[in-house]
């Protein structure tokens, strides 16, 4: 199956909690991190849920 890279581009300071646990359930816990998860519709929409903080890199 398909992957994609994400990257946490701002903090999560001062986000609601449940926003803090979708970053934190992408496995993304510092600024600049990249993480290579399947791309699935659930996965898709925990990052609809972020899109602010993170960006999907090619």
């Amino acid at each position: 199956m398909a992957t994609i890279k994400i990257k946490q581009i701002k903090s999560k300071i001062g986000y609601p909690v449940d926003q803090k646990r979708t970053l934190q359930a992408l496995g993304l816990h510092k600024i600049s991190q990249v993480v290579e998860v399947e791309d699935n519709p659930s996965i898709r929409g925990m990052l609809r849920k972020v899109h602010h903080l993170v960006t999907i890199i090619d």
